[in-house]
């Protein structure tokens, strides 16, 4: 097949896996409302897309543009100074950047009854790496040994509990591969978590799993199940295997024991829409993080999936059970 040939054939294929899916007779069009910074970015996008095909009203709120106002016996948002109106089910896409006011605008349209897919508790939760591996830890889930260190003198016994050296060292709240590096010396990791404590930033060592070679896995869950996967690879010489950093995304059928680490992380942390990152290791699945506003643009092309498509049918079910007085139980 020639190149121009199969271009069009990948294209076809890519719209018809995200063919319209229209809301089946008799239910009612929902307001959705979008929490995003920015309406252009490339998930925010699609599930605007998304709703609309599916014969929803979308809405884009700038997080931001948000002003919380508590009234006794009433809990209001304003945006840009109007109250917002009676909405559905909130789909909250959260940066990193403004975790603090975000969890804030959550949490409020969550004590006003309005849905809302992914709330402030299990966000802030898969927000702070160590809280994060703790749960995870306490139900089995498999992780890489992780360690927590403050002091120097501590180091090498951290260092020895996680398998020595090299190590990975992270942020505790980096994202996108951001604080995220290899040690291969005491002296490299001392230097390190030197630095990085006099700014004031808190640091996990991690065990190096050396034969993930450079690649992880994406799996996107979606209430119960696993929707899509991806085997990243890392640029070369590069070993963080982030879309963003350069790395290429491969579609993947996971294993059994992989979709079932990852579905279970994701209830763990108490989300309904979760990215969550494995390494593939000797042992079998070991979870590295649980991201609760997962992109999924290079997921999205590797797969042809319309991953947006689900996430929109996930909230509009979960708001009509919300309606009808259903909660669903989490293990913690």
């Amino acid at each position: 097949m020639s190149p121009p040939k199969a271009k069009r054939a990948t294209r076809k294929k890519t719209a018809a896996r995200r063919k319209a899916v229209r809301r089946p007779i008799g239910q009612p069009a929902l307001k959705i409302a979008i929490l995003s910074r920015k309406r252009t970015l490339y998930s925010t996008r699609r599930l605007v897309q998304a709703a609309k095909q599916q014969g929803h009203q979308a809405q884009v709120i700038d997080t931001l543009k948000c002003t919380l106002v508590l009234e006794p016996p009433q809990t209001i948002v304003l945006y840009k100074g109007e109250p917002v109106g009676d909405m559905d089910v909130v789909i909250p896409r959260i940066g990193a950047s403004i975790t603090g006011y975000g969890l804030a605008v959550v949490n409020q349209f969550d004590m006003m009854g309005v849905p809302v897919l992914n709330n402030s508790v299990p966000i802030a939760r898969s927000r702070d790496k160590l809280r994060c591996l703790q749960l995870l830890t306490r139900f089995g889930v498999e992780i890489p040994r992780t360690a927590m260190a403050r002091t120097p003198s501590d180091v090498p016994v951290a260092l020895e509990r996680v398998g020595g050296l090299p190590a990975i060292v992270k942020l505790l709240q980096g994202t996108q591969g951001v604080g995220v590096m290899i040690a291969r010396t005491l002296q490299e990791i001392e230097g390190i978590l030197d630095t990085m404590w006099d700014l004031g930033q808190e640091i996990l060592i991690q065990e190096f799993i050396a034969e993930s070679k450079g690649k992880d896995v994406r799996a996107l869950v979606v209430g119960d199940r696993v929707i899509a996967a991806m085997r990243r690879t890392a640029r070369e010489g590069e070993f963080r295997a982030n879309i963003h950093r350069g790395a290429e995304g491969q579609p993947i059928e996971l294993e059994p024991a992989y979709a079932d680490a990852a579905v279970k992380a994701t209830r763990i942390i108490g989300l309904e829409v979760a990215g969550v990152d494995l390494l593939e290791s000797d042992d079998g699945p070991k979870i590295m993080e649980v991201n609760s506003s997962p992109g999924f643009e290079g997921l999205e092309a590797a797969t042809h999936l319309d991953i947006a498509g689900a996430i929109i049918e996930h909230a509009v079910r979960f708001a009509t059970a919300h309606a009808q007085g259903w909660s669903k139980k989490r293990l913690i």
